[in-house]
């Protein structure tokens, strides 16, 4: 399965619901088979406080607090809409009705050009193939668009299921280490993963790999 990148003008709708007006041109909005991942924005801080106020997301991931408030969710989506070179956070969405899921980024490294993959999906979506999806429109998106040799992952030792999206998507195993958990409040161990462009190419066919 292929995702594809679309204009903005092949995205504008009545009720304006993908905001295509609210992504940089170097984050376009990103349609997969059953997904619409785009710009985050104010229409999603309930959900997103809802989804994200979960101890077993948060301590999965490097950056979220917990207890995630609505506070919280407004200060993540003004961060995101301001944005950083190079960095693209989309909100993860179905494209039959917009509804919120999580969230999945593409964020540069500090001292090389490559990118590391992020994502998260609230509780209720889990084990439906979502996160693989939105990861393999990432992924495509990145290499098509950019000029790097590699994509990095990283998940926790114990998070199974993401150690499963990554290894759908083609990433091999790299190493071990230790990050920040904010929800934690110290380090934990992960397991760190690549992609190279090569092996890119040899999967286009995302579709054989689900």
């Amino acid at each position: 399965m292929q995702s594809e990148l679309l204009r903005d003008d092949q995205l504008r709708s009545p009720e304006d619901r993908l905001r295509p007006d609210r992504l940089r041109s170097d984050c376009p909005v990103l349609l997969s088979q059953r997904l619409v991942l785009r710009a985050p924005h104010t229409e999603d801080i309930d959900a997103l406080a809802h989804l994200a106020n979960n101890a077993a997301i948060a301590t999965m991931v490097s950056r979220m607090p917990h207890p995630y408030t609505a506070t919280d969710a407004a200060d993540f989506v003004r961060r995101t809409n301001i944005g950083e070179i190079g960095k693209c956070v989309y909100a993860i969405t179905k494209a039959e009705n917009g509804e919120f899921l999580g969230c999945c980024a593409l964020e540069p490294h500090q001292h090389d050009e490559a990118l590391e993959l992020g994502y998260w999906l609230g509780q209720p979506y889990w084990n439906k193939g979502y996160g693989t999806e939105a990861a393999h429109a990432l992924i495509d998106m990145a290499f098509r668009t950019r000029e790097i040799d590699h994509i990095d992952a990283r998940c926790r030792v114990t998070n199974i299921a993401s150690r499963r999206v990554i290894q759908k998507c083609g990433f091999q195993f790299q190493g071990s280490g230790m990050v920040g958990n904010l929800a934690m409040g110290g380090m934990v161990p992960v397991e760190w993963y690549r992609l190279d462009r090569k092996t890119w190419m040899s999967l286009k066919s995302w579709g054989e790999m689900r």
